[in-house]
């Protein structure tokens, strides 16, 4: 297990300025966001990735959790929907190739999240409410066709703009996020509401979403803009 580091030491606003300084001062995009419209998509916090000593435990996950519950109240009062994203052990079969990566963990990363599991459950902290959604998908993105609801789920309620938060921001929240662009979303990635096992994996991650695929936000700027 790679040490627990502070996510905090990664500057966002620094990624932001690089970028801009090569593409005419330009550093978010989307300035015209309806909170109406706009999903907060929370990927995988689930005992699996949150309890210590869990089979694939992110350390850092634990410390978001706050700045999630900040971002999930926000978009509440702003008339936004909640999304929260559950990882499901998928059939075998459909995924040989996944678990011939994972090689002698497969078979306790398959047990770990089989519905009813313990570690498949959304963990305990996080701020849930009746009127939130929760979806299963059975890919490291919401969004891989016939592995999740998602996009259905999205599409029914009007939503055009998915903001991202959750874990591992390197895995599954970059390949929602990278998906949910190439559907023409506009996509929100919050630098300090994802979580990777290093600050090298989760500072790479945001440079390319800002770089391509994401506006990049702190939660305070979020809840600010959804305030506004």
């Amino acid at each position: 297990m790679p040490p627990v580091r502070d996510h905090k030491a990664v500057n966002h606003h620094a990624i932001l300025d690089a970028l801009a300084a090569t593409r005419g001062g330009v550093r978010n995009v989307f300035d015209d966001i309806e909170p109406a419209r706009l999903a907060h998509i929370c990927v995988d916090m689930q005992y699996g990735f949150m309890q210590e000593g869990a089979p694939v435990e992110v350390p850092a996950a634990r410390g978001i959790v706050g700045n999630i519950n900040r971002i999930s109240a926000a978009v509440r009062a702003a008339g936004g929907t909640n999304v929260f994203l559950r990882f499901t052990t998928p059939d075998a079969a459909s995924w040989s190739n996944f678990a011939r990566r994972m090689g002698p963990a497969a078979a306790a990363h398959r047990e770990a999240f089989t519905p009813g599991n313990h570690y498949w459950d959304l963990w305990a902290d996080l701020d849930i409410q009746p009127d939130d959604v929760i979806v299963d998908k059975h890919r490291f993105s919401g969004f891989t066709p016939g592995t999740s609801d998602l996009d259905a789920v999205l599409k029914a309620r009007g939503i055009d703009t998915v903001l991202i938060t959750g874990t591992l921001t390197n895995c599954c929240c970059e390949s929602t996020a990278r998906d949910a662009m190439q559907l023409n979303y506009r996509v929100l990635v919050v630098a300090d509401a994802n979580a990777a096992l290093t600050n090298e994996e989760h500072a790479a991650t945001l440079h390319i979403m800002a770089m391509v695929f994401a506006d990049l936000y702190s939660a305070d700027e979020v809840v600010a803009l959804l305030g506004s």
